[in-house]
């Protein structure tokens, strides 16, 4: 007989056994994953439009309180072109100041009334005065004597004070240093400064029409002072500004301001128009 290969076989018991292993395997899940809720259904096209719309809605940021940075940047460069820009000189026409004509009336024709108002047409020099600052009247006496025009005061401090003194016949000035020597003469207060001087400084210049001036500066033990001198129309006109040293360490800027704004108009020129 030809030899029959039987299959092996398997007892029940153990096949059963196999099965529960498999099936033990298969079913052993975590926890999580079984307590888990079902996955939602799949929607419609429609409805996942409508859900992108509200999530870029709920995405979307608030607007920006900060101006823009070309905005930014703008008013950066102006700021720092302000910072950069040079400050612009001060006008005649500030408020802190206001222009004194002078005429330099000989002593017949003085009437002592002082004030500026019918001077502007037949003024010959011109200065500027601080508000509040007081004009003293010259007398004609004094003016025949020493020359002095025109003179004004801080009333806190009436020894803080510019003025002008004149003296006919002068065609052209003399030497620098003998100029101020010359004034001394008739001006005893600036005697003592001179005598009493720790530093004398001078110098000459010419303004814009080519009139030349001598500036003196004489610092002394008790007061300061600055000197302008010029000649024109035969004349010699001599602007001080002096003040106790004090009140030149309290003000020099105003006063060293009083003496630059000194000049004469030449004969036939309009005199200088204030700027609103």
């Amino acid at each position: 007989k030809p030899h029959t290969q039987r299959a092996p076989t398997t007892s029940p018991h153990r096949h059963r056994s196999a099965s529960l292993s498999t099936a033990a395997t298969v079913t052993m899940f975590p926890p999580s994953l079984l307590s888990r809720a079902p996955s939602p259904p799949l929607t419609t096209a429609p409805t996942s439009i409508a859900s992108s719309q509200q999530q870029q809605q709920a995405l979307r940021l608030p607007p920006s309180k900060q101006p823009p940075l070309a905005t930014t940047l703008v008013a950066a460069a102006a700021a720092g072109l302000l910072l950069l820009s040079p400050a612009p000189a001060p006008s005649r026409a500030d408020p802190e100041f206001k222009v004194y004509y002078g005429t330099a009336a000989s002593a017949a024709n003085y009437g002592g009334y002082g004030g500026n108002a019918s001077k502007k047409d037949t003024a010959e020099y011109v200065y500027d005065v601080p508000e509040g600052w007081k004009e003293r009247l010259v007398s004609k006496v004094e003016k025949g004597t020493n020359g002095t025009d025109s003179e004004f005061f801080n009333p806190r401090k009436r020894s803080e004070k510019e003025y002008l003194t004149f003296l006919s016949g002068i065609r052209a000035l003399a030497p620098l240093n003998a100029v101020l020597n010359n004034l001394a003469l008739s001006d005893v207060g600036l005697q003592d400064q001179i005598a009493t001087a720790d530093d004398v400084r001078s110098a000459e210049r010419a303004d814009g029409d080519g009139q030349v001036y001598y500036e003196y500066e004489v610092a002394g033990a008790g007061a300061h002072s600055l000197i302008s001198v010029t000649c024109a129309r035969n004349k010699l006109y001599a602007h001080f500004v002096t003040a106790p040293n004090a009140e030149w360490g309290r003000d020099e800027a105003v006063l060293r301001r009083l003496h630059e704004s000194f000049r004469t108009i030449q004969p036939g020129a309009p005199p200088p128009a204030t700027e609103s």
